[in-house]
């Protein structure tokens, strides 16, 4: 039954950034599919250890500063403590600096890039090496954004990060499909979060938002669960590569 292909019972799925927000829903919903979750985040996910659990699967809470990369190969093996082996990751930790192009700093730059990109690509790399050596594959998602697509205004590290992460998600799948190990992303549009709290508020900034998406409404994190879930699960061994928008249409717009 195809509905036994998207069950991930008996799976462990690192999420980072799943304290709030899409990480959160992203990693409740891995869990409701049956995976067991592990955190990275840089503050306790009280909320998201607390509704996984409530699903009956384990949550293993982990702590990093992502901007450092020298602690991933360490977090992969805390990982594995779970049962011994690591089968998703869902790289979702990320940052935004807002300013004007001829005003950025180059610390604005580099924190964002670090984060961003050079954090998804080394801990894909530490997990796709964890995969290779278990020999049965994996599933890796990474966090796009509709400036993987666009150019933007006011945010040049962001915009140059999210076109990376679309970029490298191409590279990867072309190197490591052949070890069973599928690399995609997800693209989400404007989303209902803390972090799109202040544009929400302005009400002619929301006005102008709301109707370029045909779908009408903001996303909500339970928007990626049906994405994420996909992704993870064997039921999209043979999608590789490829970039999901979840933007209720904003790109078809």
């Amino acid at each position: 039954m195809i509905l036994e292909d998207f069950k991930l019972h008996g799976r462990v799925a690192i999420v980072t950034g799943c304290n709030t927000g899409l990480g959160q829903g992203m990693a409740l919903a891995l869990a409701e599919a049956g995976a067991d979750i592990v955190g990275v985040n840089v503050s306790d996910p009280v909320e998201t250890r607390a509704h996984v659990q409530a699903t009956g699967r384990r949550f293993l809470d982990l702590r990093a500063d992502l901007a450092d990369v020298s602690g991933i190969h360490g977090l992969v093996e805390k990982a594995k403590s779970l049962t011994g082996r690591v089968d998703i990751l869902v790289n979702n930790a990320g940052i935004i600096r807002r300013e004007d192009a001829l005003k950025f700093t180059e610390k604005d730059w580099d924190d964002v890039i670090d984060i961003n990109l050079k954090t998804v690509f080394f801990f894909s790399q530490a997990v796709a090496r964890e995969f290779i050596a278990q020999g049965s594959g994996g599933k890796i998602i990474n966090v796009a954004s509709m400036l993987s697509y666009q150019g933007g205004v006011r945010v040049p590290s962001y915009t140059a990060s999210k076109s990376g992460v679309m970029g490298i998600t191409r590279l990867m799948a072309n190197e490591w499909a052949a070890h069973g190990i599928n690399v995609n992303a997800i693209a989400p549009g404007y989303m209902s979060t803390n972090n799109t709290a202040a544009l929400r508020a302005d009400e002619n900034r929301n006005a102008s938002i709301l109707e370029r998406i045909p779908a009408g409404r903001w996303g909500l994190p339970k928007d990626l669960a049906g994405p994420v879930v996909f992704l993870a699960s064997k039921a999209s061994d043979y999608v590789n590569g490829y970039t999901i928008a979840v933007d209720g249409g904003w790109l078809a717009r």
